[in-house]
């Protein structure tokens, strides 16, 4: 009987009257979602090894060639084009900005670095064809893009394997000389690579095995050199021993 009474009290409504609240709640504003920007889509960087190789080559040649200046290199990472939009993005093989701060990014924002990429590399095949040919070109020309070269390195589909385009006005022209105004370089075929050669002194713009041996060899120099200096010493101490110092 306790037990019910109290369930009883505890259930009936209070006798004291309520006080209702005088004051308005404050509406709570809707936090506005942060937009992420991805740096990867999980797919692969290339089709085949010949082309994973030219990129690798082509940025990593560039890259040692604007080191010192106000210029960046980057490898099949997104470019974003349109502020709040991430799904609007492409992933040229290689583009190279001037007028920013060298070094890596996880990506490229355009209204970030406040420049649109000088020059965009595709390595291209029957695969990437159409839309290297056809969306990506109108796009980068609407982004205006100075230059765009597409290189097949196992030639299926350009026979001279290296094409190029320089923006003139809204469209692309072709380039019909190998020439590369923005980079200053002269672009030629070396079989499955692009060969790069500076304009104000022709030299080669050397991949890092040509590097490697050229420093084998000026090292193989220096100590023939060493040797040979040596040897002449050596001529000279005996010559004093007999004779005494030269004759001036």
């Amino acid at each position: 009987m306790t037990a019910i009474l109290t369930t009883q009290l505890a259930t009936q409504p209070s006798s004291k009257p309520t006080t209702e609240a005088t004051t308005e709640s404050t509406p709570e504003i809707p936090e506005i979602p942060e937009i992420i920007y991805p740096s990867s889509d999980g797919k692969p960087v290339a089709e085949t090894y010949d082309h994973l190789y030219a990129i690798l080559i082509t940025l990593e040649v560039l890259r040692q060639y604007l080191t010192g200046q106000q210029a960046t290199v980057l490898g099949n990472q997104f470019l974003y084009y349109s502020k709040g939009f991430p799904k609007l993005r492409i992933a040229p093989d290689v583009m190279v900005i001037f007028d920013v701060q060298p070094g890596g990014r996880d990506n490229y924002k355009i209204w970030e670095e406040g420049q649109v990429p000088a020059v965009i590399f595709e390595i291209t095949s029957p695969g990437t064809k159409d839309r290297d040919i056809n969306f990506k070109k109108d796009l980068y020309a609407q982004l205006e893009v100075k230059e765009y070269w597409l290189f097949d390195p196992k030639g299926q589909w350009i026979p001279e394997k290296l094409q190029g385009y320089r923006l003139r006005g809204e469209t692309y022209e072709l380039i019909t000389d190998n020439l590369s105004e923005p980079l200053k370089l002269r672009l030629a075929v070396e079989d499955k690579l692009i060969g790069f050669y500076r304009l104000d002194t022709g030299e080669k713009l050397l991949i890092p095995s040509e590097l490697a041996a050229a420093l084998e060899q000026a090292q193989a120099q220096a100590e023939q050199e060493r040797q040979r200096r040596e040897e002449i010493e050596a001529q000279l101490a005996r010559y004093r021993q007999q004779f005494g110092e030269l004759p001036e």
